[in-house]
């Protein structure tokens, strides 16, 4: 299933929704490559182990050497030692090689599919306007994604080695432990594989104690991504408002609104910082005393005479193993923790996807449709804000071709809205807003958005610069009076920065000159410019751009002579009217 947002998570277990936010992946057009690199992965993994038994072997044959004193055999043994360790450092460098490799590939996967569900339909418009139970948008893409599909992998893979050497390494450690008496009753009571036991029996204690010890953890590491993102959002926010914030000399409650963001970092953390001591303790604590524990428990039968002084080290060695392998869940508990969290956002996020596409598609609010007729048309259409309040109610009006239409009305009354339900993402509302057939329409807001890139692409926006000529693109700039950036379509800027508001906005009219849309909507798009260079511009539409329809919004009278008819939006008691104003 490539759109991930069709899957539903409700009602599923922890890993159920890991499964079904991941199986897409394995069975998508890439399931081969992924399929190959997780073998060989695996492949390697499983060799690892095997190179685990050769040193384990490799332990007793090498402390019985130093017992007994045999020289050619100790020497021939550490050239042994040498080619296993080569090995294993060869197979371990491929090893995390492929699998970062299949790490960076599953997230391209995932971002490819995340951006398209949230981009398509404009959802990540509904994000904004509407509360869906997620936050911070940015960080769900680049850091959930991230981190789901590394810790997935590292994970499963270190489960599977981990149970692949319980099972190679319990058989070992049967073997060597053979039996022990335990003086009960009159005959006492033997225990084949002790040492197997013994293992067993210390792992499902620190399993269970590192699970009490580190139990928040999780809504912990949950808490300090969404409060770190909050603070990272604020910065950019700063970074982005920098001259508004220097004009009103801002900068000290700036920074207390930073702090108090940062805060909440600094308040969880230490939260954070205290659980992770205490399982830190507790794992730290439980592998010193596995080093040791094994050999006080082994020892009495060397002393007895029971067992040469090499098999202390390879029952140690393989007791290692299997404590280490039914460990695995106290070991990996932290990431166990952060892997859960990040879960837990991606799949909050993934359900808002889910709902607004569902709202999007749901055809229950303002309706855009395309109809045969050349004309712009709005048929009984109610426009509600986002908690469902009338905003603009029962509107009629049809706009033809070539009918270049002044929109007015007193500030607040919701023009910039009509304008946002007329390009068919203001989805609030009933009624219909009818599109003739394959119109293109352009949209110039007051404040233009500017991509970050080179200047040939902001201008070219939401065209692609490849479609015109630099000559093109260079006469549109002249033309709009911005004849200093003809020569820099080459530099990548944030734009939005660089340039003034006055600026902005024309580039924007060049952008209308390249684009030539059938339908072009002014809302307030001169405002940062004076009547000369209003007039100018205006003109050069109505030169350059024949075929298009201007509609703007505008308080200027002298606005009102580039258009041939005059729309104005009246409140009254009852709602609001739009009527046609005669010149």
């Amino acid at each position: 299933m490539s759109d991930l947002s069709q899957i539903s998570l409700a009602g599923r277990s922890t890993l159920g929704k890991a499964w079904a936010l991941s199986k897409p992946y394995w069975s998508s057009e890439e399931r081969w490559v992924a399929r190959g690199l997780l073998a060989a992965v695996i492949g390697l993994a499983l060799f690892m182990v095997f190179l685990d038994v050769q040193f384990n072997t490799w332990y007793k044959d090498f402390y019985n050497a130093l017992q007994e004193k045999h020289v050619d055999d100790f020497w021939v043994l550490i050239l042994w030692f040498s080619f296993l360790a080569a090995v294993y450092i060869a197979v371990a460098g491929y090893n995390r090689y492929l699998n970062l490799l299949l790490q960076i590939r599953w997230r391209r996967w995932l971002t490819d599919k995340y951006l398209d569900g949230w981009l398509k339909d404009r959802v990540h418009y509904r994000l904004e306007l509407k509360t869906y139970g997620t936050d911070n948008v940015d960080q769900r893409i680049q850091e959930d994604l991230k981190e789901f599909a590394g810790l997935s992998l590292s994970l499963g893979l270190d489960l599977l080695s981990s149970v692949v050497t319980l099972v190679t390494f319990a058989h070992i450690l049967w073997q060597l432990s053979g039996p022990i008496t335990i003086p009960v009753g009159a005959n006492g009571i033997t225990i084949n594989g002790y040492m197997m036991w013994v293992a067993l029996i210390y792992a499902i204690i620190g399993s269970t104690l590192t699970h009490k010890v580190g139990a928040a953890l999780t809504s912990l590491n949950f808490n300090q991504q969404r409060y770190e993102a909050n603070f990272r959002f604020n910065l950019i926010r700063v970074r982005e408002n920098a001259e508004s914030i220097a004009f009103y000399a801002g900068e000290g409650d700036e920074k207390r609104s930073l702090l108090v963001r940062f805060l909440d970092v600094w308040n969880n953390f230490r939260r954070l910082m205290v659980y992770s001591k205490r399982l830190t303790w507790f794992i730290t604590g439980y592998r010193q005393i596995a080093i040791i524990f094994p050999i006080m428990v082994v020892a009495p039968r060397y002393f007895a005479g029971k067992i040469e002084f090499g098999v202390i080290f390879q029952t140690s060695s393989a007791f290692g193993q299997v404590q280490g392998a039914l460990s695995w869940f106290v070991t990996a508990y932290g990431e166990i923790a952060q892997w859960r969290a990040t879960l837990d956002r991606l799949t909050s996020f993934h359900e808002a996807i889910a709902a607004a596409r569902a709202e999007a598609q749901g055809a229950t609010g303002l309706q855009r449709i395309s109809t045969a007729l050349p004309a712009l048309a709005l048929k009984d259409a109610t426009i509600r804000l986002p908690d469902g309040q009338v905003l603009l109610g029962h509107l009629h009006a049809t706009i033809k071709p070539g009918e270049h239409t002044l929109l007015t009305g007193p500030s607040g009354i919701g023009k910039s809205t009509l304008f946002r339900a007329l390009s068919g993402i203001w989805p609030f509302g009933e009624g219909t807003v009818e599109v003739p057939p394959g119109a293109r329409l352009m949209f110039l807001p007051q404040r233009p958005y500017l991509p970050i890139g080179t200047l040939r692409d902001a201008v070219a926006y939401p065209g692609a610069a490849q479609g015109f000529t630099d000559e093109a693109i260079k006469a549109a700039l002249v033309d709009c009076q911005l004849p200093q950036l003809a020569d820099r379509l080459d530099e990548s800027e944030h734009w939005s920065q660089r340039l003034s508001i006055g600026e902005q906005q024309r580039v924007a009219f060049a952008r209308a000159l390249l684009n030539r849309p059938d339908w072009l909507f002014l809302d307030e798009a001169t405002s940062a410019l004076d009547e000369a260079m209003e007039k100018h511009l205006y003109t050069l539409l109505r030169e350059r751009l024949t075929a298009t329809t201007l509609v703007s919004i505008a308080h200027r009278p002298s606005v009102a002579a580039f258009h041939s008819r005059h729309l104005s939006l009246i409140p009254e008691a009852d709602g609001t009217r739009l009527v046609s104003v005669e010149s």
